[in-house]
């Protein structure tokens, strides 16, 4: 099952196990079954500390637990965790193991206090970017806690169960049964869902800290480039963000990040993050910005108010919260939205195995979508507003090469229909014709470019006509001390490389304000 070098770097993994570690598997006849066995053999041949039953009863075959011999700590996996949840596997053995994990001090102690029985099931895919983070959340959450169980289910090999549950998207998450929340969830995020007061202390614990010289509010590409820069000129230096890592976390192959021939967002948003903290910067995730209010007389402090309550003051302030997937704004999107329309093909692709699709949008990303698509599904429908898509020729020669995909231009998509549990239908008009039509299917992917998350920020500043914030050379905006970068802004070309340039320039643009203001106004801000 796995190779010779796997096996090594497993082995070495495995070495920093310090406690004994069973595998229980419990299997069926099927070749799955099989795959699986010869997975657990390979990595309880690599150490000692590991053992292998397989008489395991769990009503899910093929499926295995990782327990800590003589404890009830442990972890369990309804699948072949392999593609992207190997790295999840990985670090399940060393933390039932006994290997201490990378989590704060902080969160670890509160995850151990929570109280009450909670029991998680996540439907994941293998080929999913966004799952990894969740569930390896949620399993390092049973690893800390006993009241904390946790399995995660490969979506696309019980696709009966997905089916009956009604699981169109991935990862989804239930606790003790019930739906509990779709999409990548962080620790500390799901943590906080389930400790009682956890947003207040959290907002007495902002509200007592002091005036930063530079602010940055997102914590993306843009975010971690301004931080890192004003955090070299060795000032005072925060970052508020809803999830550090920002849209990066939900792209999946980057292969034009220059210097850098293939990496995935995941894994860069973890490497942006691990650099800002290199420096002296005060990262508040899970912090949403709700209100800016500039200063009263100039270089007095700004204000960012926080949808916790908290508010941070800052004598500049660096926006860069970036951009999220547009919406059609048609009905039937959102009462279906995670029903069948959704907006990531990598990781909900799977899950439509054998099915007829719909892809909105025909630039590069939803001719890229098609084409990933169309090597799971049954069929794909590709739908774009203009009379010709506008990806690049490449993928369109490539496009035009796949049997199993239909491309209807001049179509207006007008509504999702369904029948109240899943989506059946699409509906659209011919904007040649005018006539109208229908595609019969079960998912819709949503391809239509991005919308800046600006709405907390309208009357504030200056927003161009699309919602982008208007920004100068130096990257300041119509607020003096208020800069911005990245995909939010109208600057062109919203590309990672281009959103950490602009981060920076921004950054630096804060720095040159800051030290030319006026003498007296700094004492002023001293007093």
């Amino acid at each position: 099952m796995l190779d010779t070098e796997l096996k090594t770097q497993l082995k070495a993994y495995l070495e920093k196990v310090t406690h004994p570690i069973e595998l229980v598997a419990s299997l069926d006849d099927g070749a799955a079954s099989q795959e699986l066995l010869s997975l657990l053999k390979d990595i309880e041949s690599v150490s000692e500390r590991v053992s292998l039953r397989t008489n395991g009863n769990d009503a899910r075959k093929p499926s295995f637990a990782i327990n800590r011999s003589g404890t009830d700590v442990g972890v369990r996996f309804a699948g072949i965790p392999m593609g992207h949840e190997f790295t999840s596997l990985v670090l399940a053995l060393l933390q039932v193991g006994g290997h201490p994990s990378k989590a704060s001090e902080e969160v670890i102690e509160q995850v151990r206090h929570l109280e009450g029985e909670h029991v998680f099931e996540t439907f994941m895919s293998l080929s999913c970017h966004s799952c990894p983070d969740t569930v390896q959340a949620l399993n390092l959450m049973s690893v800390l806690n006993p009241n904390i169980k946790h399995i995660a289910i490969d979506g696309a090999l019980f696709q009966d169960e997905v089916n009956q549950r009604q699981v169109m998207s991935v990862p989804t998450v239930f606790l003790n049964g019930e739906p509990f929340d779709q999409g990548r969830m962080t620790i500390e995020q799901i943590a906080a869902r389930l400790d009682i007061g956890a947003g207040q202390r959290a907002a007495e614990k902002i509200k007592n800290k002091a005036a930063f010289d530079v602010l940055v509010v997102g914590g993306g590409p843009a975010g971690a480039s301004a931080a890192i820069y004003a955090a070299r000129k060795g000032i005072r230096t925060g970052v508020a963000a809803e999830r550090f890592g920002g849209q990066v976390l939900d792209t999946m192959a980057i292969e034009n990040f220059i210097s850098v021939p293939y990496t995935e967002g995941p894994k860069l948003a973890s490497a942006l993050e691990q650099h800002v903290h290199e420096y002296d910067v005060d990262v508040m995730n899970l912090q949403r910005a709700e209100q800016l209010i500039p200063a009263t007389q100039p270089g007095g402090l700004i204000e960012v108010k926080l949808a916790g309550g908290a508010s941070l003051k800052a004598k500049t302030v660096v926006l860069s919260t970036g951009a999220r997937w547009r919406n059609m704004n048609v009905p039937g999107e959102q009462e279906y939205r995670n029903k069948g329309v959704t907006y990531c093909p990598h990781c909900d692709g799977p899950l439509f195995k054998g099915k007829r699709v719909a892809v909105i949008g025909g630039g590069n990303s939803g001719v890229e979508a098609a084409i990933d698509l169309a090597g799971l599904v049954q069929h794909v429908t590709l739908l774009e507003f203009d009379s010709k898509l506008r990806a690049d020729e490449v993928l369109q020669r490539k496009l035009r090469s796949l049997a199993n995909v239909d491309v209807i231009v001049n179509a207006q998509t007008t509504e999702v229909l369904g029948d109240d549990k899943k989506v059946t239908s699409l509906a659209y008009t011919d904007r040649a014709s005018g006539q109208h039509k229908q595609v019969q299917l079960e998912g819709v992917f949503v391809q239509i470019g991005l919308l800046p998350n600006t709405e907390w920020l309208k009357g504030t500043l200056k927003l161009s006509p699309r919602g982008e914030i208007e920004v100068d050379a130096r990257g300041e905006t119509s607020i003096p001390g208020v800069f911005a970068a990245g995909d939010v802004t109208t600057v062109p070309y919203k590309q990672i490389v281009i959103a950490m340039g602009e981060g920076a320039k921004a950054s630096l643009g804060a720095f040159d304000y800051l030290i030319r203001l006026p003498v007296v106004a700094e004492e002023a801000l001293a007093a």
